[in-house]
């Protein structure tokens, strides 16, 4: 992962509220409603599980209600099909999801019928010792009505702190028995939180009484501990055994809910179902004097034997269903027991990470994500396919950690922080660009092309305040005896045919691709290969210089028509170009509060020689020996000759020195020729054999003058004549090497 530099770190910093913000709503629950859906589909990918508890499910269906009539039911029934459940099923426990009520009586009624029918069950439930049967209580029902007619509004007492007022205790099965209404003895509520089947409420406390959940009362009974074995501690209720080993250690969600593991679907292999009224016929047959009939009644009841067994509407005509995290479409509710008693028995308990690290995981995923996103340089779009790859990677994990450990990871606070986030800081970024765009345009647009300022633009490479070490070749042009030529013009023609020299030069260079440095007098220096680099920059410096001697040609031309005769001492003006190929420290050189653009090393040094060095050759322009080997390298259209090996004034070592004569298409084929003679006589200059080289070099000079644009200069084949004629009169040492040692700055 890239460093954070401080200004990214910063960028980040400014960005903090907005993944405060979710971290804020993940606390509150307010993206509970998303979040769900992502627990939903990890359920559905990790798909059901092997049931730890063997729980049969006897439904009041269709079938019963067509055989039967509809609800409510006489009590009998219910009485009759616990005992055969218990006895000759062999089942551990009873479960009712229907809750008996004096207030469940139809209008129209059999009311003696109903009446024995309701002593039957609490004769049945209220026997010693009691059998292992839970009725369900509830909060749901609001149809309770008060001495006065009006009607209580049940609410689940939700916290532990005392409320503002009393609340109402559940609504509790009852049995009128005489002139008495008693409660069953084994009670459990059978609420869920409102509006999802996700989480149910462990008890409920009214007062000094507390009524337990339903699945609670029947792990009780399962294990045959009493009542006061559910025990109620600080986040967690637990159930001990008769040797204080505890046998389930259940966690609340904030203290009073838990989260059902959901094991298998409602209609699966894993869920044992059968119907009440077939229940209630083999309850029926266990009295037939026919030995067949008992015999089926006892195989159909051996599927309960060592079961939980839950009773309840299954009919979706009964409005008793509702949709689950591993059923899209609504399935009766009564399967939110089966499987709460499947998470109590297995200790599978869904956890969730504590807020504190959740809060920590949503702030660490948004800066890891955005630091990534946010990275620049060459390997931007990398990082940012990392920064999607963590975010899937993260996803992935949420839902390993779900399959293989029950952890419900937060997945909607850190995508959605980090996503926004990142949205954010990256408007903010093209803000900020946007304006280093302008900034950058507006440093370089008047030193180089607009080509490479977009380059440099889309790169990023905005120079800093110091320099970083880049290959360049540097630039360097002078006029030569500009003092003499400005004597005879007034001000304001010096500073318009300034303006036009410089402004041709700039022009050329800029559209050759390179950056210029400064001006200094007439002087101009630029440089080729930075801001953005060049990999042909050596071969864009030697097009450029060409070209700008034929630019300052036809200038040269047009003065002539233009201007009287002051301005004639113009029509034979020359520039000097020196040319150097190598590395140099390239950026913003001064003090913070000002500083320019530019070039340092000693290539630019020797660039700056070689454009003095180049009037004493009497050429237009000399580039070192790299230049030239960069250059063919890059395919430059340029010609070249060999001149010299030289020491210029502040070097040791010594560098070949080539003239560049123009290019390809422009030379007439006598220059081609003059520079083969040239090579010839340099080869018998450097072996000492002056007879020979002085007749080549002569050759060499008449050639010289039909292809330079200005007549009358001095040339380098008159340089060596003339040096020539000085070693026959006093001959070189003998370990002389051929290099020739320049004094001109």
């Amino acid at each position: 992962m890239p460093r954070p530099s401080k200004t990214l770190f910063l960028r980040l910093l400014l960005m903090l509220p907005i993944p405060a913000l979710w971290c804020v709503l993940h606390h509150a629950d307010k993206l509970a409603f998303l979040e769900n859906f992502t627990v939903d589909w990890r359920f559905k990918q990790r798909g059901e599980l092997a049931s730890p508890l063997k729980v049969v499910y006897v439904d009041i269906d269709a079938k019963s209600i067509t055989d039967i009539g509809n609800l409510p039911w006489d009590r009998t029934y219910f009485a009759d099909v616990c005992e055969a459940v218990l006895g000759a099923g062999q089942a551990r426990v009873v479960g009712i999801d229907y809750i008996f009520s004096e207030r469940g009586r139809p209008e129209v009624a059999d009311m003696e019928r109903f009446q024995r029918g309701t002593w039957r069950l609490a004769q049945y439930l209220f026997q010693h010792p009691a059998p292992p049967v839970v009725v369900a209580a509830s909060y749901v029902s609001a149809d309770d009505r008060d001495i006065n007619g009006l009607p209580i509004m049940r609410q689940f007492p939700r916290t532990l702190d005392p409320p503002a007022e009393e609340p109402e205790p559940p609504e509790l099965p009852e049995f009128r028995v005489g002139n008495r209404i008693y409660n069953a003895p084994n009670t459990g509520l059978i609420d869920t939180m409102p509006g999802s089947t996700r989480e149910v409420p462990m008890f409920a406390q009214v007062g000094p009484m507390t009524w337990w959940h339903m699945s609670l009362e029947i792990m009780r009974l399962y294990w045959g501990l009493p009542p006061a074995a559910i025990r109620l501690e600080d986040d967690r209720i637990s159930l001990a055994g008769a040797d204080g080993a505890t046998l389930a250690d259940i966690p609340l969600r904030y203290g009073l809910g838990l989260e059902v593991n959901w094991f298998t679907k409602w209609d699966s292999p894993h869920n044992p179902r059968i119907s009440f009224t077939d229940v209630r016929t083999a309850a029926r047959m266990l009295n037939s004097k026919n030995p067949e009939d008992r015999a089926a009644a006892a195989r159909l009841l051996d599927m309960m034997k060592d079961a939980i067994v839950l009773i309840g509407p299954v009919d979706p005509l009964l409005f008793d269903t509702a949709p689950t995290s591993l059923d899209d479409l609504p399935v009766p509710r009564v399967g939110i027991h089966g499987n709460l008693l499947k998470t109590i028995f297995s200790q599978k308990f869904l956890r969730r990470p504590a807020p504190a690290l959740s809060l920590l995981g949503i702030l660490g995923m948004t800066a890891i994500v955005c630091a990534l996103s946010l990275a620049g340089g060459a390997r931007g779009i990398l990082w940012k396919c990392v920064a999607v790859l963590l975010m899937a990677g993260y996803v992935w994990g949420a839902f390993e950690a779900f399959a293989h450990g029950n952890w419900i990871l937060p997945v909607v606070a850190p995508l959605g922080a980090a996503f926004t986030t990142c949205f954010a800081a990256i408007i903010t970024q093209l803000v900020v660009e946007e304006g280093q765009k302008r900034r950058i345009k507006g440093m370089f647009g008047t030193y180089i092309s607009p080509e490479l300022v977009n380059q440099m633009v889309e790169s990023g490479e905005e120079p800093k305040l110091g320099g970083t070490e880049v290959p360049i070749t540097a630039y360097f042009s002078d006029i030569q005896n500009f003092t003499p030529a400005a004597e005879h013009l007034l001000p304001t023609e010096l500073v318009d045919w300034m303006n036009q020299y410089l402004s041709a030069c700039t022009d050329v260079i800029i559209n050759e691709g390179g950056a210029l440095d400064k001006y200094i007098g007439d002087a101009v220096v630029a440089m080729f290969g930075a801001p953005v680099k060049l990999d042909d920059h050596a071969s864009r410096a030697c097009v450029a210089a060409c070209r700008v001697h034929r630019r300052l040609m036809e200038l040269r031309r047009r003065w002539a028509v233009e201007f009287d005769l002051r301005w004639g001492i113009m029509t034979r003006m020359r520039t000097h170009i020196g040319l150097g190929t190598g590395p140099a420290i390239v950026g913003n050189m001064g003090s913070r509060s000002r500083f320019n653009y530019t070039m340092m090393g000693d290539i630019v040094n020797l660039a700056s020689r070689l454009e003095a060095v180049s009037r004493i050759y009497g050429v237009d322009t000399l580039v070192t020996g790299r230049t030239r080997v960069e250059a063919t390298r890059a395919g430059c259209p340029c010609e070249f000759r060999l001149l010299d090996t030289i020491v210029v004034k502040g070097r040791t070592q010594p560098v070949d020195v080539f003239e560049l004569m123009g290019l390809k298409t422009e030379l007439p084929p006598t220059a081609l020729e003059c520079r083969d003679l040239f090579d010839e006589a340099l080869e018998h200059y450097r072996r000492q054999d002056w007879d020979r080289a002085l007749a080549l070099f002569t050759q060499a000079d008449r050639l010289e003058h039909a292809w330079v644009p200005v007549k009358g200069r001095h040339t380098p084949s008159r340089l060596f004549m003339q040096r020539c004629q000085e070693m026959k009169t006093t001959p070189p040492p003998p370990d002389w090497d051929g290099v020739s040692a320049i004094d001109a700055k």
